[in-house]
């Protein structure tokens, strides 16, 4: 069973979410500020945590940082803030997903269950015997994609990368080298992140150079375009 940290100060949003994650066979632990979830933290040992950026005795983006610093358990982000800069500030600070209240309780689970689904892949099982089942690119191509799974491999090795993050180097490797503009990526994550802008993909971007790049401040995978977008390399680098 998995065990999900609730950080909510909101009775009414913090009743519904426990009884609806609890019916879908989730152990749900909540606490009311960042204090209280820094503490269960330690003694609850979540799975994921769902975190509210807007708290009585934090800053939540603060909050989310620290939490980042001593776990590497999935957080997901809600606010009632719907800013763009709000959310990618959830981003950079370290959450996974970030959802925009007020939110279907349906939602919510999708979301808790999309994350927990990537983040417990097992990649010592998994990776080198699924690897002559996957879509392998050219030979020099450091990087492999596993559709069906949604994973992503570098030099054989398993990273773990968002739904949004996935979709991006999908498009890529089956684009090797097309230039794609950032209006044109923002347009291939509409109806997966509502909240895509061109700020949000610069950080998508940077995160995945970080994944999949030997150094990610001189990349030699995923090329800026200046002035238009970004390009995928491969191996032809």
């Amino acid at each position: 069973m998995y065990k999900v940290l609730l950080i909510e100060d909101d009775n009414m949003v913090g009743d519904m979410s426990t009884m609806y994650l609890s019916e879908e066979g989730y152990a749900v632990k909540r606490a009311a500020n960042g204090k209280e979830g820094m503490l269960q933290l330690e003694q609850f040992q979540p799975d994921l945590i769902i975190l509210d950026i807007v708290l009585p005795d934090v800053n939540g983006i603060d909050l989310c940082m620290e939490l980042r610093k001593v776990s590497p358990v999935p957080i997901l982000a809600v606010s009632m803030r719907t800013d763009v800069l709000d959310r990618v500030d959830a981003l950079v600070a370290g959450a996974d997903d970030y959802l925009c209240k007020p939110f279907s309780m349906r939602e919510l689970t999708a979301r808790v269950a999309a994350l927990l689904r990537r983040t417990h892949m097992n990649p010592q099982d998994y990776a080198y015997q699924s690897m002559p089942l996957l879509k392998l690119m050219e030979d020099g191509d450091p990087v492999t994609l596993d559709y069906e799974r949604r994973a992503i491999f570098v030099n054989q090795q398993f990273v773990e990368t968002t739904y949004s993050e996935f979709e991006i180097m999908k498009l890529f490797v089956v684009n090797k080298e097309k230039v794609f503009s950032r209006d044109e990526l923002i347009n291939a994550l509409r109806g997966i992140d509502s909240f895509v802008n061109d700020r949000s993909i610069d950080v998508h971007i940077a995160n995945l150079r970080k994944k999949i790049e030997h150094d990610p401040k001189e990349p030699k995978l995923i090329k800026t375009v200046w002035g238009i977008g970004y390009k995928y390399m491969g191996g032809s680098s």
